[in-house]
């Protein structure tokens, strides 16, 4: 009853969601008209295609895969600072991708760990660069987010189910195949897919490990074409094409990711029966050390190497952590002001199907929003003084979906609980959120600005297509140290960036969660 008379912000989360879709519908359109339809694909934009859903499939493949075991021993084990471990991986999520990127040349690369290693032995080395490089980092990334997903699914089983395996004398592969089976049947393909979208519009990753010939994904052949050539009607159709990949591939995670249910249970917390052996205990530990070790010496690597790399650091790349922090508050900002009326509007509607508005944030590539904003700012307004204004709108709309998806569900809850009582006391508009919603929000509020906050700060996307020298952001400021071959002063900006991403993000969680109602 309440959903259904009760609602919030409508005209705002209407008006909100037009706007996220006239912002992309614009660039769109633009694109299209510039698309030079008629002189088709290249061979080399053919094979950059092919690329992309190759190693986007396989980096989804190997993460989920992957992901099973951890996400298994993590939840029938219970040890010290378990809680931490998985609060821990969600780091690689908000990390900045070229902090990550060069965490894992530091260990793979040429002159890297591994590779120092294997020539003290008289082995030959490894390279991380081309396709193999580019699978590696994707599955450092999306690891751990596979790992909470099925997570999630394994602790929404009823500890009854586990109870009666045990009473009935199950074996270990028994229980699997009769419990934690079927709830993989319906958790991982939602994985793949969501993990296969992150992974088509990567670009950070295939600018600094890929890049040949063989190794080119769709968004960097976009920033190639944009950048070195200047050909905005190659541009145009390759930014077509990558909407078209990626937007379909999301539609396809939004409708196979549900909303994880295997029947009811009193949730309790109930021992494992079936992971008491040793063999079972030796390799739940195994399998949680490997990805603790995956996971922890890239970042180890970066702040051991940027601790020496600080005193190299020009004066440009504090100039450029000002320019990002300014970005990133901006980007925060403009998320809250789409996101909350938008959450609000979806929160009071019995179908979550308009959730696919904040989708396209995730769909439409950053580099062909920007390619698109490009064309259509040219003709009026030298684009390159707008780049840090449409930075910041990018920034937000990718970070919708992910807000969205943190906001909607307690902004339901509150509708059902207090809905009926705030009419009767006439509480609408501005009162009601200062009254009802912010109060029981203000943690996922919090949450959702600082992933915000975070991911505008590691971003590197937009800012690579429209930069000059005078205005450029941390990471941006990175890749050209990189490319200078300055190493150590990278090292040194990549601690700095780090350092900012994660301060970001924390004292946004820990403002929305401080004194925050439950």
């Amino acid at each position: 009853m309440a959903l259904r008379t009760f609602q919030i912000s409508t005209k705002m989360g209407i008006s909100a969601a037009l706007f996220v879709l006239a912002l992309i519908a614009l660039a769109l359109g633009a694109v299209i008209s510039r698309a030079e339809a008629g002189a088709g694909l290249g061979a080399a934009d053919v094979a950059a295609i092919r690329f992309t859903v190759l190693q986007a499939a396989c980096s989804a493949v190997f993460s989920v895969v992957l992901a099973v075991p951890v996400a298994r021993a993590l939840a029938r084990r219970r040890f010290v600072g378990r809680g931490a471990l998985v609060t821990l991986l969600g780091a690689p999520f908000i990390l900045p991708a070229i902090v990550a990127v060069l965490g894992l040349l530091t260990v793979f690369g040429r002159s890297g760990w591994v590779n120092s290693a294997l020539g003290a032995v008289g082995l030959p080395d490894v390279s991380i660069y081309g396709f193999h490089g580019v699978v590696l980092a994707h599955v450092f990334f999306n690891l751990p987010l596979a790992t909470r997903l099925l997570l999630q699914g394994w602790q929404n089983i009823p500890a009854e189910r586990f109870r009666l395996c045990a009473q009935l004398r199950l074996t270990p592969r028994a229980m699997f195949r009769a419990v934690e089976w079927p709830m993989l049947v319906q958790v991982v393909p939602g994985a793949l897919a969501l993990v296969f979208v992150i992974c088509l519009t990567s670009f950070a990753v295939a600018l600094t490990l890929g890049g040949g010939p063989r190794a080119t994904t769709i968004e960097l052949a976009i920033y190639q074409a944009f950048r070195f050539d200047f050909d905005l009607g190659r541009a145009a159709l390759l930014s077509v094409v990558q909407l078209v990949l990626a937007g379909g591939m999301a539609l396809i995670a939004l409708w196979l990711v549900p909303t994880i249910s295997v029947g009811g249970g009193l949730d309790r917390v109930m021992p494992r029966w079936d992971a008491r052996g040793g063999l079972q205990r030796g390799l739940d530990v195994a399998v949680i050390v490997s990805a603790v070790l995956f996971l922890l010496v890239p970042l180890a690597a970066v702040i051991l190497r940027g601790l020496m790399g600080l005193p190299q650091m020009p004066a440009a790349v504090f100039q450029a952590a000002g320019v990002s922090i300014g970005v990133a508050t901006l980007s925060i900002f403009l998320l809250l002001v789409l996101a909350l009326p938008i959450a609000g509007w979806i929160a009071g509607r019995r179908k979550g199907g308009v959730e696919a508005v904040g989708l396209l944030g995730l769909s439409a590539s950053p580099l062909m929003i920007g390619t698109g904003w490009f064309i259509v700012i040219n003709p009026y307004a030298d684009p390159f003084d707008f780049a840090l204004a449409v930075t910041v709108v990018v920034n937000a709309m990718m970070a919708l979906p992910f807000a969205l998806r943190i906001l909607v569900p307690p902004m339901r809850d509150a509708v059902q609980q207090y809905g009926r009582l705030s009419m009767m006391l006439g509480l609408t508009g501005w009162r009601l959120w200062r009254v009802v919603l912010i109060p029981r929000l203000r943690a996922q509020i919090g949450f959702a600005a600082g992933l915000t906050g975070a991911l505008s700060m590691g971003d590197l996307g937009v800012i690579a297509l429209f930069a000059d020298p005078d205005r450029v952001t941390l990471p941006l400021q990175m890749v050209r140290l990189m490319g200078a071959y300055r190493m150590d002063a990278a090292a040194g900006a990549a601690l700095l960036l780090l350092a900012l991403s994660l301060g970001v993000f924390w004292i946004c969680d820990k403002g929305g969660r401080w004194r925050a109602e439950t």
